[in-house]
């Protein structure tokens, strides 16, 4: 057999295995192409805010007033603190406001006087007089003067605790952030937010100020500078 005619035979086996290659290079490309739709990617970091959501929950809260023994009524401080806490108090929805007075300690004499004019105080800061109930509570140490505990439930924002490590922060094999990642920030957030029910949707709009736009639209139709800006402007012009 001459030489011409093996390379010949070579070149056209080449030729035949040529469209065989193409094909099966083409298939396996389409097999990928169609697994890639298919392939959920686990990487992906968890939100902080599904694994800390902020909700609106009715919450108690709870002011801790230290009484001495030798006071008689309701102090100046005293007056100061209740009355800061008293202002988100929901006149509305007028839950109750309960006031629990030490018995049986050193300043049980002094806390029932006190507990007294923070019932008083209370009712001229808008509670209803059948809201406001004063009891009393025994101590776990009678040796010591126990506060006056003021406490009225109202729907807040809020979070779960924070703190929670149920594992290494160190292993991070799935590539996702640790438990208790943006509770702090979560909790800051829900603190913050005045009225629990801007989370629930926008508030109505308000009336518009007719007099204050038609102004606006005649400077904006004569082209000129609002006087205003000029008086709160940094810049000369």
């Amino acid at each position: 057999m001459s030489k011409a005619t093996v390379d010949t035979r070579a070149a056209a086996a080449t030729r035949r295995a040529m469209p065989i290659a193409a094909i099966l290079a083409i298939a396996l490309l389409s097999g990928c192409a169609a697994r890639t739709d298919s392939v959920t990617v686990g990487a992906i970091p968890d939100d902080y805010r599904t694994n800390h959501p902020i909700v609106i929950a009715e919450k108690e809260q709870v002011l801790d007033l230290p009484v001495a023994a030798s006071e008689r009524g309701m102090t100046r401080v005293q007056k100061v603190a209740l009355q800061g806490f008293l202002a988100d108090y929901d006149r509305s929805a007028a839950p109750v406001v309960t006031i629990l007075v030490p018995s049986g300690t050193p300043n049980a004499v002094a806390a029932s006087e006190a507990g007294r004019d923070f019932a008083r105080f209370a009712r001229a800061r808008g509670v209803p007089d059948g809201r406001v109930i004063v009891s009393s509570y025994q101590p776990v140490s009678p040796d010591v003067s126990a506060p006056i505990r003021v406490a009225y439930a109202a729907m807040k924002a809020q979070t779960g605790p924070c703190g929670r490590w149920p594992a290494d922060v160190l292993d991070t094999s799935e590539n996702k952030h640790y438990a208790n990642f943006g509770c702090s920030y979560q909790n800051n957030l829900a603190a913050q937010i005045a009225n629990p029910a801007d989370l629930l949707g926008p508030r109505q709009q308000t009336t518009i100020d007719a007099e204050n736009r038609s102004k606006v639209i005649d400077v904006y139709r004569d082209r000129e500078i609002a006087k205003e800006f000029f008086d709160v402007s940094e810049v000369d012009y």
